[in-house]
C-alpha cells in the first residue's frame, strides 16, 4: 500500500513506487487520464473493492496527484482531477503502456495514443537537449546529483550485454 512516510531512501524510483507503486493505484490513475473521474464510474471500471479505492483515492489527494472537487451537493458527491504533478506522471504511464504492447501481447496493441491536433501517434523516447536527439537505453547512464546523500559510482541504467 502507498504510504506517506518520509523517504528513506535516495532513490527517486523507490520514492515513487512508495506513492504510486501498485498495481490498483496505477490502473486508478489510467482511469482519472481516460476522463474516468467519479468514484462510482471508477469503481465500476476496475471492479476494485469501495474501500481499498477509498483509499487509494485519498493517498493520491494526500500526495498531491490528484484534488476532489464536488459535482453533486445532495448527497456530497466527488470526482477526482489530475493536478500538475498528477498530470506529469503521463510519461511513466504511456512507458508502461508501451512496453506491454510490446512484451506482454500477442496481436495489436489494444489502444493507440495520439496527438488530438494533428492525429498523429505518440512516441516516447528519452531525449538528449544537448545533442537534440534520441538516446537509445545502452547510451544512458546515471551519476549521483546534487540531492544524493551518500557517494555511488557511476551506474549504467541501460540495457548491457
Amino acid at each position: 500500500m502507498p504510504t506517506q512516510e518520509p523517504p528513506t531512501t535516495d532513490c527517486s524510483i523507490q520514492r515513487t513506487l512508495d506513492l504510486i507503486g501498485d498495481r490498483w493505484t496505477l490502473l486508478i490513475l489510467r482511469d482519472i487520464f481516460r476522463g474516468i473521474r467519479r468514484f462510482s464510474q471508477i469503481q465500476g471500471d476496475l471492479g476494485i473493492a469501495k474501500n481499498l479505492l477509498a483509499y487509494r483515492l485519498n493517498s493520491l489527494v494526500d500526495a498531491q496527484i490528484v484534488t476532489k472537487a464536488p459535482y453533486q451537493d445532495r448527497p456530497v458527491r466527488h470526482e477526482y482531477i489530475l493536478t500538475a504533478k498528477g498530470r506529469s506522471l503521463s510519461p511513466a504511464l504511456v512507458a508502461l503502456m508501451r512496453w506491454g504492447d510490446e512484451w506482454c501481447l500477442t496481436g495489436d496493441a489494444p489502444t493507440e495514443l495520439y496527438h488530438d491536433a494533428c492525429a498523429t501517434r505518440v512516441e516516447l523516447q528519452p531525449w538528449c537537449t544537448s545533442c537534440n536527439e534520441p538516446v537509445p537505453p545502452p547510451s544512458i547512464r546515471s551519476r549521483p546529483g546534487p540531492g544524493r546523500t551518500f557517494s555511488t559510482d557511476t551506474i549504467p541504467v541501460g540495457v548491457h550485454p
